[in-house]
């Protein structure tokens, strides 16, 4: 048991780690580079773990049982001013949930295609690293501040709806990143979960061909 929850916060470190990356690469790729003079174009971990958000919060989530492990890494910087396209802040944002959403598939494909020949250990580890990135992927696709979802919706709102949802949007960043995760999740647990466990199960099982 000891030894899942060690391996269920690593794949959540990792997930989080190239969720961040993907990031910069799009913001670079894009014409900001920010994120590589910073040096932030990395897997190195000390790069961009947070010790609450990537260490000591999925821990205390996992070893409590809580059925959402979620975490976060140090968000990667980025400058809106050196983007020029229309769409390019929503595209910076998808690239965190898109990268996660191809880890999913990956894995989640191995098993369905795979789980005839895999061992069982491989099986677990393979199904483990697409449930978690599912979660990433959806959780940071909600719409609300300060997740990708709402940097997303914000660049595809036309006028006068974008200009209202980003003075909204500006509101809620102000409480900071571990303040609106809290805010978040306790919106989860207490309105959200039942609907957003049935559509991570839902993918899941599509994905693999298992039900959990």
């Amino acid at each position: 048991m000891q030894a899942d929850v060690i391996f269920s916060v690593l794949i959540l470190i990792i997930s989080v780690i190239l969720h961040e990356v993907a990031h910069g690469y799009m913001a670079n790729y894009l014409g900001d580079p920010t994120a590589r003079l910073q040096g932030r174009l990395t897997l190195n971990p000390l790069k961009h773990i947070d010790p609450m958000g990537s260490i000591f919060l999925p821990l205390l989530l996992k070893l409590s049982g809580s059925p959402m492990l979620i975490g976060y890494a140090k968000p990667v910087p980025y400058n809106p001013h050196n983007l020029s396209g229309k769409y390019d802040e929503a595209w910076v944002a998808a690239a965190g949930p898109l990268t996660n959403i191809a880890l999913a598939l990956v894995f989640g494909f191995a098993i369905r295609f795979g789980g005839a020949t895999l061992p069982a250990a491989a099986i677990s580890a393979c199904a483990i690293i697409a449930l978690t990135n599912i979660v990433l992927a959806i959780f940071n696709l909600v719409p609300i501040p300060p997740l990708d979802g709402s940097k997303v919706l914000s660049g595809l709102l036309p006028g006068a709806a974008g200009h209202i949802y980003d003075r909204f949007r500006a509101r809620f960043e102000r409480l900071g990143v571990l303040s609106g995760t809290i805010l978040l999740m306790l919106l989860f647990y207490f309105f959200l979960v039942p609907v957003f466990d049935h559509v991570v199960y839902g993918l899941f099982s599509l994905l693999t061909g298992v039900s959990i």
